[in-house]
């Protein structure tokens, strides 16, 4: 199912329908106070943009959510397949205080405690489990989605918190597709020594180059790991495509910012 737009002082927010009973949002440019290359709501710390800057986007972006950006648990990301568990002791860090660790995806079940991934092309993913409360976020670039970050996190809100994957919703939020992410056989080779011939259809040859669903991997990581497929909602948008809404990697290199994903139990 499509995700839904909300307009609110300037800032457009897109929010999936399968999670609305938890506060969550992916954000967009607009809205925020950065200058170019980073306009203008960069939410990307340490990317160049004044850090007055990036504190007034964050404040302007939570003030939407009606949370406290000060509380917000900002991760660390490598592109590989590290999952933290996040308790009130990390409260801030990565935004107000320093990080103490690398992550690529987050998972709590403390209130009031904002989970934040980036992204500049990669997928992001969050995940909520009404049942036991619980939350995750996730960075699944092609190298995290490669090393099974997604299904690892489902499995880890199953371990840690007792979640069931049956009960688990999923909103795969945007990053670059298909028509976009072209590619040398390195990521192919990668997603089928992973997944098999079940990555075939996500992997489409277009003369010497290959093209690469990333969403629809990241989906598939979540089917492996339990979810229904009625439990999972894909944003569906093209952050290389939509340049307007999204910062690309692929199409602006380092000088830009960096869209987030959040959510709030």
């Amino acid at each position: 199912m499509p995700f839904s737009t909300h307009e609110e002082t300037g800032l457009v927010l897109l929010t999936s329908s399968l999670l609305g009973g938890v506060r969550h949002a992916f954000s967009t440019r607009p809205g925020g106070v950065s200058p170019a290359p980073w306009d203008s709501l960069n939410l990307g710390p340490g990317r160049g943009d004044a850090p007055e800057n990036v504190a007034e986007n964050y404040r302007r972006f939570f003030a939407c959510l009606g949370a406290d950006e000060h509380r917000a648990v900002l991760s660390k990301q490598v592109h590989e397949a590290t999952v933290r568990t996040v308790t009130a002791a990390d409260a801030g860090k990565g935004l107000v205080r320093p990080r103490d660790y690398e992550a690529d995806a987050l998972i709590t079940n403390e209130r009031d405690l904002p989970l934040v991934v980036f992204s500049a092309d990669c997928g992001i993913l969050l995940l909520h489990d009404p049942v036991t409360g619980c939350a995750g976020a996730v960075h699944a670039g092609w190298r995290g989605c490669a090393a099974g970050i997604v299904e690892k996190t489902a499995r880890e809100l199953c371990r840690v918190f007792g979640a069931k994957p049956e009960n688990l919703l999923a909103a795969v939020g945007p990053c670059i597709g298909q028509c976009c992410f072209e590619t040398d056989g390195d990521v192919p080779e990668a997603m089928t020594a992973a997944l098999g011939d079940a990555a075939a259809p996500y992997l489409e040859r277009r003369g010497p180059k290959w093209h690469v669903d990333l969403a629809g991997l990241n989906r598939l990581w979540l089917l492996r790991a339990g979810l229904a497929p009625e439990h999972i909602d894909l944003c569906g948008l093209c952050t290389a495509c939509r340049r307007d809404w999204f910062w690309s990697h692929r199409k602006m290199g380092q000088a830009r910012g960096a869209q987030v994903a959040v959510i709030i139990l």
